[in-house]
């Protein structure tokens, strides 16, 4: 199939594209692996399609002692090759196939907001957030948006019509932290039926100090679940994950389809989550003796 017609704008820098969004009502091409096979679908329409893919200012991962900012056109493969994430390098080896990810843009997949891909739920886990920016009529706008409050539902996120996300930003690890991704799909590449991502991190003595996980595919929005009081803080290796993944599958809201029903995503989800927090307190253990 072919796309709906539309006019095509190829602004050269982040003012030129941000003036350009204020003028029409259009959608944004970066990687291009959601948008394109949308338009050939048409799922979507839209009369204008801003291409950022010669705004140079965009393609840069910046690294501080705070976190890694991953501007708008860093692809998959980029940041997966950086190392600058633990967790955000662990995620994209299990993103689609090496052609994808030489194309997609990870803040493309957060913008894209599918509740199914890995990005967003390492995004939330983290607690990091997105820049937006905007043209007000005379200068550039920006504001930061939290992953809390950034995914609003299915495909949905809080960039609004005229914003253009500049860059996201994943906060860094403390001491004695392992993370872990865990998730099952019918093939590798496919979406996952169910996924988790862990962070746990421990204290100087090696007890539980904090444990995040954040589920995919099992709600409308990646499922954050702080499970670190319920552990009480004991020690990593005796700690009794089978607990803390029971409240996570109680938490889930998936849904049945032709692949797995409700009941079965739930279950995964709760294997998973026992899995992914334990690897994660292995690794945080690994580190502590390092």
């Amino acid at each position: 199939m072919k796309p709906p017609p539309f006019e095509y704008h190829a602004p050269r820098d982040v003012g030129a594209a941000l003036r350009t969004l204020a003028e029409v009502r259009g959608k944004v091409l970066a990687g291009g692996q959601s948008l394109i096979p949308m338009l050939n679908m048409r799922l979507a329409a839209p009369e204008h399609l801003v291409d950022i893919n010669r705004i140079a200012a965009l393609e840069s991962i910046t690294v501080t002692r705070g976190g890694v900012e991953v501007g708008a056109l860093v692809r998959h493969a980029q940041a997966e090759r950086s190392g600058a994430h633990p967790l955000l390098a662990r995620a994209l080896r299990l993103v689609a196939h090496p052609v994808i990810r030489n194309r997609g843009t990870v803040v493309g997949s957060l913008v894209h907001a599918d509740p199914a891909a890995e990005l967003p739920a390492v995004l939330a886990v983290l607690d990091g957030h997105v820049r937006l920016a905007r043209w007000d009529g005379s200068a550039r706008a920006e504001r930061e948006v939290a992953a809390r409050d950034f995914f609003t539902g299915p495909m949905e996120s809080a960039a609004g019509p005229g914003e253009l996300a500049v860059s996201a930003f994943f906060p860094a690890l403390g001491p004695r932290t392992g993370v872990a991704f865990e998730e099952v799909a019918r093939r590798h590449g496919d979406y996952a039926l169910a996924g988790v991502c862990a962070v746990v991190a421990l204290d100087e003595d090696g007890r539980v100090e904090s444990a995040r996980v954040a589920c995919v595919g099992v709600g409308p929005v990646p499922l954050v679940v702080d499970v670190g009081e319920v552990c009480g803080r004991v020690p990593a290796e005796a700690a009794d994950w089978a607990f803390p993944a029971g409240i996570v599958r109680a938490r889930s809201e998936p849904e049945g389809d032709v692949h797995a029903s409700a009941a079965y995503r739930a279950h995964l989800v709760g294997v998973l989550a026992e899995r992914a927090l334990r690897n994660a307190a292995r690794e945080g253990a690994a580190a502590r003796g390092a």
